[in-house]
């Protein structure tokens, strides 16, 4: 057994697992971590492409980390509380006064001037824990007319496209002309609280997120190459992003890493998917979470900060109806920008394990009580909400290899 407590022979198994995927190319490639109490392994097996030339995967291969920025936009957040410059239950209109005097839609399919005042203003809290009132519908864009308008104003609903939307006092104009779809506090929705944290932070602070986030996460953590763009001296580490074409199912390029949307700073840097970053980097992130934000001889966030953040903040009302997809409360609750477990229902996960998923290809899991971290990225989008097989897969071995 070895000082992390992982099994020889099974963490091989873990690997011929993933390299079986890597085979059938699904996906072509992938760069995987697992570390325990000290001990970390690292996978980076087949191929990606970089401007349609095909190359080996590497350990510090850069991918697009789409949702698992959002966790770190909330420890963003956490320093400005603890600097008193922002307050947990403080309504956000002093800063973010497109949010102030809210109305809410009657009926989700109802028309925009079909609203009801909100019985109180949105606060930060809020905002961390998806409770805003506002986010993704999961339909059609034509499905609703709520729906219909935040795609018209361009306000990030489907996968991330830096490109796209405005600049962040545009955005924040144009989110303050739309009803909010829910009662603030009332019930969990996924995704926009995360954008709206990214504007309210940089006018905190006083300065843009994107120069934040560096001064005081990327630079202190050692993440030389998170951000939201990739350097042209860098662009041979990056890797082209593919999707499969939901009525072909043929595996499509979605972004080339050269001349592509992350090959340029964005005019609105996205706190809920915007960021790009390697296995390496995410994984110091990570570690300073797991050591109740401690890196190294200094420290990120407080204990209780860290605590607070990764407990379950939403009660079984909030839940209801909620999710990304039916069945995920059930097991799951949701902290401050990512999901904690509350039930323990698979191999692997034990209760109070948290973490979050990118879309477009990634996935970072911290278990505590076995003082775990599980990374894995691939340039591959997923499909659908739920995690594709290698993603089960490798978490599933990640576990079966721990043997003390």
């Amino acid at each position: 057994m070895s000082a992390g407590g992982f099994s020889s022979a099974r963490l091989d198994r873990m690997r011929a697992v993933l390299a079986g995927h890597v085979e059938r190319g699904d996906p072509s490639g992938l760069v995987a971590l697992v570390s325990r109490r000290g001990e970390t392994h690292v996978e980076a097996l087949g191929v990606t492409a970089t401007g349609g030339v095909q190359q080996p995967l590497r350990r510090d291969t850069i991918f697009r980390i789409s949702s698992m920025s959002k966790p770190v936009t909330a420890v963003a957040a956490m320093l400005l509380v603890e600097e008193c410059k922002l307050r947990l239950d403080e309504p956000v209109d002093r800063l973010l006064p497109e949010l102030a005097g809210r109305q809410v839609l009657r009926r989700m399919d109802g028309p925009l001037d079909e609203t009801e005042p909100a019985r109180r203003p949105i606060t930060l809290r809020d905002l961390l824990t998806f409770r805003m009132g506002f986010g993704i519908v999961m339909a059609l864009p034509d499905a609703y007319p709520i729906a219909r308008a935040m795609e018209e104003l361009k306000l990030g609903q489907g996968m991330p496209s830096p490109m796209t939307p405005p600049a962040p006092d545009e955005w924040m104009r144009r989110l303050g002309t739309l009803p909010l779809l829910h009662q603030p506090g009332e019930q969990w929705m996924y995704n926009t609280g995360s954008d709206v944290l990214s504007v309210l932070i940089a006018r905190a602070a006083g300065q843009p997120l994107e120069d934040f986030l560096r001064e005081r996460i990327f630079e202190p953590l050692g993440m030389k190459d998170t951000g939201f763009s990739v350097p042209a001296a860098k662009l041979d580490r990056f890797t082209d992003s593919y999707f499969t074409n939901p009525t072909t199912g043929a595996v499509e390029v979605y972004d080339r890493a050269r001349s592509g949307q992350w090959s340029n700073a964005p005019a609105f840097p996205s706190g809920a998917g915007g960021l790009v970053s390697t296995i390496d980097d995410y994984f110091a992130f990570g570690q300073m979470l797991l050591n109740k934000g401690q890196h190294g001889a200094g420290r990120l966030l407080s204990r209780p900060s860290v605590e607070l953040m990764t407990s379950d903040q939403l009660t079984a009302e909030q839940k209801a109806g909620s999710g990304l997809f039916a069945g995920f409360f059930a097991s799951h609750g949701w902290g401050f920008g990512m999901s904690v477990i509350t039930r323990r229902d698979v191999l692997g996960g034990s209760v109070g394990t948290y973490g979050w998923d990118g879309g477009m290809g990634t996935r970072w899991t911290t278990d505590p009580a076995e003082d775990l971290i599980v990374i894995l990225m691939t340039a591959r989008a997923w499909a659908s909400p739920h995690p594709p097989d290698v993603f089960l897969d490798c978490w599933t071995s990640a576990y079966q290899a721990i043997e003390g």
